[in-house]
C-alpha cells in the first residue's frame, strides 16, 4: 500500500471545495485510482452535504466557534474543522476512525495555512471541549443509534453539538433543532440538495 500522504500529495487535485470557495482541499479525481489504498472507503476524498452545510454555517457564522475549543468528530476531508479555524476557533481536534483521513485533514488544513490537531480513533467519553461538531454522522442505523447515546452523554456533560445532514432517514429529528438550511453540493449527485445545520438537544431531553 502507497504511503498515504505522497498518494494524495501525487493523485489527488488541489481545489476549491464545492460551495466552499474559502476553502481548498486535496479532491479525487477520474484518475486517482483511489482502489490502491484498500478496501476503506475513501469517503475523505469527496465532498458530502452535511460536511458542506455545517462548513458553511460556520464561515458565515464564526461567533459560534470564535476563541472556543472544538472537536470535529468523523472528520473526513477535515473541512469542517479547517473552516472553524480559519474563522477563529481556538483550538480544533479532528477525529476519525481511517487513518486515511487523518492524513487528509492534515495535508487538507497545511494547505488552508491553518493549524489543527487529528488523530485516528473514537470517542468513548464527552471530551474536554466547547462544542462538538458532527457532519454526516447519522448515514446508518446502527451508526446513528450509537452517535445519538455519545451525543446525548456530550450535552449533558455542558458540551453543545451541532450537527449537519442533509435529512438522512436514520437521523434523530426528534432530538435535534434546526438552526440554518443552504442549498449545497453532495457526492454523486448532480443537483444542489438542501441540508440543514442542527443542534443536538440530547436523547433524555424530552419531556415523556
Amino acid at each position: 500500500m502507497p504511503d498515504i500522504r505522497d498518494f494524495i500529495l501525487k493523485n489527488l487535485s488541489l481545489e476549491s471545495a464545492p460551495g466552499l470557495p474559502e476553502i481548498v482541499l486535496y479532491r479525487a479525481h477520474a484518475g486517482s485510482r483511489l482502489s490502491r489504498l484498500g478496501d476503506t472507503p475513501p469517503y475523505w476524498a469527496y465532498h458530502w452535504a452535511g460536511g458542506t452545510v455545517l462548513a458553511r454555517y460556520i464561515l458565515d457564522h464564526p461567533e459560534i466557534v470564535r476563541g472556543k475549543s472544538l472537536i470535529d468528530l468523523g472528520s473526513g476531508s477535515g473541512v469542517v474543522g479547517i473552516a472553524a479555524m480559519k474563522v477563529g476557533a481556538k483550538a480544533v481536534t479532528a477525529i476519525d476512525i481511517d487513518p486515511h483521513a487523518t492524513a487528509a485533514t492534515l495535508l487538507n488544513a497545511q494547505a488552508n495555512g491553518v493549524n489543527l490537531t487529528a488523530f485516528t480513533g473514537e470517542l468513548t467519553a464527552p471530551p474536554q471541549a466547547d462544542l462538538i461538531l458532527g457532519g454526516d454522522v447519522f448515514y446508518d442505523p446502527v451508526l446513528a443509534e450509537k452517535m445519538s447515546g455519545f451525543f446525548s452523554e456530550c450535552v449533558a456533560a455542558g458540551i453543545e453539538v451541532l450537527v449537519g445532514d442533509m435529512g438522512r432517514k436514520p437521523l434523530p429529528i426528534e432530538w435535534l433543532e434546526p438552526l440554518a438550511q443552504y442549498e449545497v453540493p453532495d457526492f454523486g449527485q448532480a443537483q444542489m440538495l438542501k441540508a440543514k445545520v442542527f443542534s443536538f438537544k440530547g436523547k433524555w431531553s424530552q419531556t415523556p
